[in-house]
């Protein structure tokens, strides 16, 4: 022990005893910290943690310590938006020779309070979130016991401190509703996701910008928000059907809502393609089996989860990363989308 103390004073580094020292605190304290333990006062756990990470302290066994594990965290797993990530957070742990724990925890914008203490006890390699950002305190805790972490898709706008990887929200929004209005379109509805996520306002001003260049009107009628569910795309759709003039165009922000407009429009007895064009988002696996296939605005979304490994792994080795990487979005025409029945 005092060896590694010797060590780390030669090094610069600080020690557990220093730490102790600096916090008023015995060295088992500190160590209690460390691991996660719950008998530490509130006050003093914050104390202590705040002096780790003021002085970058870093275990000199990490490796011995750490679990071989990644830690996927999403606030719901029902979605086949969320297997995607999962597969590809699978993929590039494997590669290395880790494994893959998912958690369900919090809200959409962060994890709930209970999933730190779990997390600091699992120790695992790094954590991937799927949220908008994380309170200062999980940040700091998390950074306290190194353990690294990446933002994937983030709803909201990331702390510039926050690792984060993500897509072309808005050119995906732009390029979706640019094809409606090649094919003639000129009312189109847009069914974006819930009004507190950054990447369904994104959507939404890229919808808006392909209309304002186009030289058509953004009617405010046709702006519907949901929540990215097949159930809020058929009600959604059917909201903007029973308008005195309906759209013949619908852009949905999730594949999932543009199943759901294709169930409302088969209610209604209207064709897809012929009497109603849809167009979906995420270009899940699940798009090109629907009927009729899905034109939809392809969002990397395995690949997305590699990065956020890729980073993860660079981080723990303090490699300098890109804060916030941005992939293209792409869109994918198949059989949903057609010129309106007025124009042919």
């Amino acid at each position: 022990m005092l060896l590694h103390m010797r060590d780390d004073e030669e090094l610069g580094r600080i020690t557990l005893a220093q730490v102790a020292q600096e916090a008023g605190v015995s060295i088992s304290t500190v160590s209690k910290v460390l691991n996660g333990r719950q008998d530490v006062a509130g006050q003093t756990r914050i104390r202590v943690e705040r002096l780790l990470e003021e002085h970058a302290y870093r275990r000199t066994t990490r490796a011995a310590r750490e679990a071989p594990l990644i830690e996927l965290v999403f606030h719901e797993l029902e979605s086949v938006w969320a297997l995607e990530l999962i597969r590809g957070v699978e993929k590039a742990a494997k590669a290395h020779q880790a494994s893959v724990v998912l958690t369900e925890s919090g809200t959409r914008q962060a994890p709930g309070p209970e999933w730190i203490e779990g997390v600091l006890q699992r120790r695992p390699r790094g954590v991937v979130l799927v949220f908008s950002a994380l309170p200062t305190e999980v940040k700091q805790r998390l950074r306290s016991r190194s353990i690294p972490f990446v933002i994937i898709d983030p709803a909201g706008d990331p702390d510039p401190d926050v690792p984060s990887v993500g897509s072309a929200n808005w050119n995906g929004g732009l390029v979706a509703t640019r094809h409606l209005i090649e094919l003639g379109h000129r009312r189109i509805g847009i069914i974006t996701g819930p009004g507190d996520m950054l990447c369904s306002l994104a959507r939404l001003d890229g919808y808006r910008s392909a209309l304002s260049m186009a030289g058509l009107p953004a009617d405010p009628d046709l702006v519907h928000y949901g929540d990215f569910h097949v159930e809020g795309g058929r009600e959604r759709t059917v909201d903007l059907l029973d308008l005195p003039d309906p759209p013949t165009a619908i852009f949905a922000g999730s594949d999932l809502q543009a199943l759901g407009a294709l169930e409302a429009a088969r209610l209604r007895g209207l064709r897809v393609p012929e009497d109603l064009s849809v167009v979906g988002y995420d270009d899940v696996p699940l798009a090109q089996w629907s009927s009729p296939a899905l034109t939809t605005v392809h969002q990397p979304l395995r690949r997305m989860a590699e990065e956020a490994v890729q980073m993860l792994m660079r981080l723990r080795v303090r490699e300098p990363v890109t804060t916030r990487l941005e992939l293209a979005t792409s869109l994918v025409v198949r059989k949903s989308t057609a010129a309106p029945a007025a124009t042919t």
